[in-house]
């Protein structure tokens, strides 16, 4: 229970190019800033997932493509 209280009291640190800045000493713009870059960062991740799916989709069409013009090309042999 000790580690738990030693955590809950733990104020977040920012880490930036290997230097420690504690979050409640920034100033306000600084802190607006380290909003938006977590912002930015969630919005990448979610850009990416999608990328990744549009890929993916994309990628089956392809092949079902491929699939479908194979057989055609069977049938006409």
């Amino acid at each position: 229970m000790a580690k738990k209280e030693k955590q809950e009291n733990k104020k977040p640190v920012l880490v930036l190019d290997d230097k420690e800045y504690h979050y409640d000493n920034l100033e306000e713009d600084q802190k607006v800033m380290v909003a938006h870059i977590n912002d930015l960062n969630r919005k990448i991740d979610g850009t990416t997932f999608n990328l990744q799916q549009l890929q993916y989709g994309r990628q089956a069409f392809i092949n079902s493509l491929k699939e479908s013009l194979e057989k055609e090309k069977e049938e006409e042999s």
